[in-house]
Order: C-alpha cells, then sequence, then structure tokens
C-alpha cells in the first residue's frame, strides 16, 4: 500500500498525501516504509516555523502569508500542531478555520497535527510529515506551533527559518524574553501594526536586542551567532506581508549558497531531532516486547515507591536493551 500512496501522492492526489500524512503520524509500518522511499527525495522545501504567544495572530497571518505566495503560482503546505484532545488523542481544532479560504486551492495544502503531550508545542512526527511534504513538491512549508508559551523554542531544531509572532497589546516582549523565544527567532514580527502601540512595541524589541548584544561583548562572549529582524504587519490588512514573504525567500537564498548550504545548522538541527524521535520510539517498543515488559513494569514499580532513583532506573533499562532479548 506504502509505494502506491506514495506515487499517488507525488503525482498530486490531495486524499492520498492526506491517508499518506495519516500512517506517517501514527507511526505504521506503511508509514515508514514511505518514508524510506520519499526522505532521499527531500531537502528542497523552505521549512518556516511560526511560533509565538496565542492571540498574536499567528494563524491569521500564515494564512496571509500562504495567499501571498499563491498571488505568484507557489505551491504552499502548512502544517499546523494543535493541542490533542485527551479523548482521541485528534487535534483540537481541526483544520485552521482562518485558512478555510484556502481549502478550494489544490496547490495549498494544509495540515492539522496532534501534538499527543509532546514538549515543545510540536508533533513528535513533524519533521516526518515536512520531508513527505517536500518529496511531494511542496517549495515552501510553514510549521505552526501550538503556541504555549516557553516550550515553543523547540521550533529551532527542525526550522530552517524561525518566526516568532508578537501582538503590541499584550505586552509579549518581556514575555518572551523570559521564554528564550527571541534567543531562537530570525524573524520577530510584531503583527496587528494597524493598532495602537505596534510601532512602540517593535522599537522597544529593537532596543532590547541591541542592549542584550552589547551586553554579550561586554561580558566577553562570542557575538549571538544570528540577531534577529523585527518587522511590523498586520494579516488584516495586508501591511509588511508581501515585505515579510520577500525577507523569507532572501534568507533562504542566502543559506542555499552559502558554503555548504546550512550556515545555520538548520539541517544537522533537523536530523538530530528526528533520529532522536526515533530512537526513542524503538527504545520505548522494545521495551514494551513480553520479555522486557515485565522488568520495565518492576523498575517503573520501584520509582514510583521511591525505591530508587530515575538515573538509575534509566540506566537499568539501557542496560536491559543491551542484552540479547529473553535472556
Amino acid at each position: 500500500m506504502s509505494a502506491e500512496l506514495v506515487e499517488h501522492a507525488r503525482a498530486g492526489d490531495r486524499r492520498a498525501l492526506a491517508r499518506l500524512l495519516t500512517e506517517i503520524e501514527n507511526r505504521t509500518a506503511a508509514g515508514e516504509a514511505a518514508l524510506r522511499v520519499l526522505y532521499p527525495l527531500a531537502g528542497q522545501a523552505h521549512l518556516v516555523g511560526v511560533t509565538g504567544a496565542p492571540g498574536s495572530g499567528k494563524s491569521t497571518l500564515v494564512a496571509a502569508l500562504v495567499g501571498q505566495a499563491r498571488a505568484s503560482s507557489r505551491a504552499v503546505a502548512v502544517l499546523a500542531i494543535d493541542p490533542s484532545s485527551p479523548i482521541t488523542g485528534g487535534a483540537i481544532l481541526g483544520d485552521r478555520v482562518r485558512m478555510q479560504v484556502h481549502a478550494g486551492d489544490r496547490d495549498v495544502f494544509i495540515r492539522s497535527m496532534a501534538s499527543r503531550g509532546h514538549a515543545g508545542g510540536l508533533a513528535a512526527s513533524t519533521v516526518a510529515a515536512a520531508a513527505a511534504l517536500d518529496a511531494c513538491g511542496f517549495p515552501l512549508i510553514f510549521i505552526e506551533t501550538v503556541g504555549t508559551g516557553q516550550s515553543e523554542v523547540e521550533i529551532a531544531a527542525i526550522a530552517d527559518t524561525t518566526v516568532v509572532v508578537q501582538s503590541p497589546e499584550m505586552g509579549d516582549e518581556v514575555q518572551a524574553i523570559k521564554a528564550g523565544l527571541l534567543e531562537v527567532a530570525d524573524i520577530v514580527v510584531v503583527n496587528k501594526s494597524d493598532r495602537p502601540g505596534a510601532d512602540r512595541a517593535a522599537a522597544q524589541l529593537r532596543a532590547m536586542l541591541t542592549v542584550g548584544a552589547q551586553h554579550d561583548r561586554a561580558a566577553g562572549d562570542r557575538p549571538r551567532p544570528k540577531r534577529p529582524l523585527v518587522m511590523l504587519t498586520s494579516a488584516l490588512t495586508g501591511a509588511g506581508v508581501a515585505e515579510l514573504l520577500a525577507t523569507l525567500d532572501r534568507r533562504e537564498a542566502a543559506r542555499r549558497s552559502a558554503p555548504g548550504g546550512d550556515p545555520d545548522g538548520a539541517a544537522l538541527k533537523r536530523a538530530e531531532a528526528q533520529l532522536a524521535g526515533i530512537l526513542a520510539q524503538r527504545m520505548a517498543e522494545r521495551l514494551r516486547t513480553p520479555e522486557r515488559a515485565a522488568q520495565r513494569d518492576a523498575a517503573l514499580r520501584a520509582l514510583a515507591g521511591h525505591e530508587t532513583d530515575p538515573f538509575a532506573a534509566a540506566d537499568r533499562l539501557l542496560a536491559l536493551l543491551s542484552e540479547p532479548a529473553g535472556g
């Protein structure tokens, strides 16, 4: 089934692509087989992570960017990571209502993915899904995170460019610093620029970033490897959206033309995140086998009863994995 799904998805069958992403998200054997074919074909798309506090207008801004990209006939995909339903495990918000204006466009593919409790606002299978979309011909892929605060910095591990969206009236400047978002941002967007205080918020952010860079130099530290650009947009009126997309395109062109093609190490970070996720999944699966389940459960009971510490329990289970099954 996986070979047929891959063939149809790459030929432009959107239903086949949706089924393929379901297999990947559910980590089925068919999904893994499909990725073995698709992954070597990926690596051409620009992955743009969009994060920020709830209410900052991330979904509306992404929808506006999609519209701007479609104006020049570019195919675009969106992976919207949503909180999970505690009952079904599915994405609570489903396909984003604000993006439904693009629902009838076959060159726009929007997929909501459930975070399923994964820390960092990202679904564990996000990288794999992005690779599949890349291999199926989408040159621009937006990854919008849940937007739950300090854990959002994980987006930087899988995106080529990270956009942090701020809202002028929410006092997000200080919250962004506390959350570490400005440390990972390539571009900071003050959205809702049509509202009062937007220019002041952008000025404050630029001042904070300047002071931070000066403090790093005064402390003798190496300069910050990247200093985010601060931009103003209004997803509602469209102001600044074309400029933001053009900036994203320039960044991607510069990245591609740089020696090695990965000056920020984005591809290496993405590979590390994906490999770590697969290793964790593989280890969990091996610990659930009948030969090892009893010892795993014993380690869990000992930890729950404070008879051991979590480090010792983890070391014991790692040692167990190195033994032959049934040994």
